[in-house]
């Protein structure tokens, strides 16, 4: 079965990423000299790349590689993040619909009865009660709002809006306090969505609600949010340690199984 090499096409895209450790023998291991020059072994992938190494130091201070689950759950977050950057942009056309319409409240509803009195004699030869149509009632009932009320809206909107952008950009960048941000945020506004799967079931609804739930889940589980297994204190040990593995890894010493 094929099996996904996330470490070596990540280093196709972005480039290798290469450390010497100032302990000797952890240097001279990975380090090798070549025809061309020296090579020294890429954190991520394991492979020796010619150049200089992109850094130096204590063993201990190599840099955190997303590598292998690290890598993935990386992807994860990503698309998570996409599809948040993109519903906030959508959510602020909303708002600037709304405003919009407040502004234009009378001129939008002198529009609508005029074109609702054009295709009225087309509706009557099909029998059909215009006057009495829950599209038609549901958007006569929007002209009844205040502009106070619709502004209002229009800022919650946005400020959703913005609570999703941020959340996007905080998770493409890895961050953890964006990470709670996701996953309290995301909560929140799952009754709402459940309840509106109670008024109208519709594919879009449903695929939503599976994803939020799922990247709740998801998130709260791989991430160590809120105390589970071990917190953040278990979080960032295993990121150090994952770190260390790879040096001694790539350094060929032995590695205790954990």
């Amino acid at each position: 079965m094929f099996k996904r090499d996330w470490d070596r096409r990540t280093c196709a895209r972005r480039g290798h990423t290469t450390y010497a450790p100032t302990e000797p023998e952890q240097r001279q291991r990975l380090h090798t000299a070549t025809a061309h020059g020296e090579a020294w072994r890429c954190l991520r992938c394991g492979d020796f790349t010619l150049g200089a190494p992109h850094g130096s130091g204590p063993a201990a201070d190599a840099p955190l590689v997303p590598r292998g689950k690290a890598l993935r759950d990386l992807f994860v977050l990503r698309f998570l993040a996409v599809e948040r950057v993109l519903r906030g942009i959508l959510i602020v056309l909303a708002a600037w619909a709304v405003w919009k319409f407040s502004n234009s409240q009378d001129a939008v509803q002198r529009l609508f009865d005029q074109d609702l009195t054009i295709f009225k004699p087309v509706a009557d030869h099909f029998h059909y009660d215009l006057n009495h149509s829950p599209v038609v009632d549901t958007i006569r009932k929007t002209f009844s709002y205040q502009k106070k009320t619709l502004v209002i809206v229009a800022l919650a909107l946005l400020a959703y809006a913005l609570i999703e952008l941020v959340e996007g950009v905080g998770l493409w960048l890895g961050r953890r306090w964006a990470e709670y941000l996701t996953v309290v945020a995301t909560a929140a506004f799952l009754p709402l969505e459940g309840e509106e799967l109670t008024h109208h079931v519709t594919a879009f609804k449903v695929v939503t609600l599976l994803i939020n739930v799922l990247a709740v889940v998801w998130i709260l589980v791989s991430k160590r949010l809120f105390g589970l297994r071990g917190g953040v204190v278990a979080f960032e040990a295993a990121r150090h340690s994952a770190s260390l593995l790879e040096v001694g890894r790539a350094a060929g010493e032995p590695v205790a199984s954990r």
